[in-house]
């Protein structure tokens, strides 16, 4: 058998100053399913449809639909203009299949969230996506920091910060679940946080 290849997360943190809420996916999908240089950039993942429909009700708004693409300047701007920054659970992996499966990858490095906090110091809250993201969030906290349930949150105290931690359903189109119910979801989180 070959020796699975580790990648390194190809992509910097986006961490505008004024970030209040951190959303952590566990990694980027290989970079031939790449339509930009940012998080979540398969054309098939719903998260920039979420944001369309919940904050201008047009699932289309973020997407270059001519040219199946994202508009990317589009979605930095509006993300620091709202305050949320994102990166991802993992910094290292191997993917055992060489796809975007979760389930298939492997975390070699996980992200070292205190460094990522230390730069979003109004930052108090983290959602993840999915359960890859959510259980390797977790092992930064000791017990009794127990994992949240979709669409539920819980407090920990880490790096001298109360946090709130949420989870929301996965953006992928392999989660079973209707565009508008994710949205629903993620539309019920925002209003809970005040960013809707």
């Amino acid at each position: 058998m070959t020796d699975i290849e580790i990648e390194t997360h190809p992509l910097l943190p986006f961490l505008p100053a004024n970030a209040k809420l951190l959303m952590l996916g566990s990694f980027p999908p290989p970079q031939s399913r790449w339509k930009m240089d940012f998080y979540y950039p398969n054309y098939q993942n719903d998260m920039w449809r979420i944001f369309g429909l919940i904050f201008f009700k047009d699932k289309d708004y973020f997407l270059d639909l001519p040219n199946k693409n994202f508009k990317e300047q589009l979605i930095r701007d509006f993300l620091t203009q709202i305050g949320v920054g994102i990166f991802d659970t993992a910094y290292r992996v191997k993917r055992l299949q060489g796809n975007a499966s979760d389930k298939f990858l492997e975390i070699v490095t996980p992200t070292d969230l205190s460094q990522l906090l230390a730069k979003i110091p109004m930052c108090h809250t983290i959602l993840t996506t999915g359960d890859k993201a959510t259980d390797t969030l977790m092992q930064h906290f000791p017990a009794p920091a127990v994992k949240p349930m979709i669409g539920q949150s819980v407090q920990v105290n880490y790096a001298n910060r109360e946090l709130n931690l949420y989870r929301l359903p996965s953006s992928s189109r392999a989660y079973p679940l209707a565009l508008e119910k994710k949205a629903d979801a993620y539309r019920q989180f925002f209003k809970e946080i005040d960013l809707v």
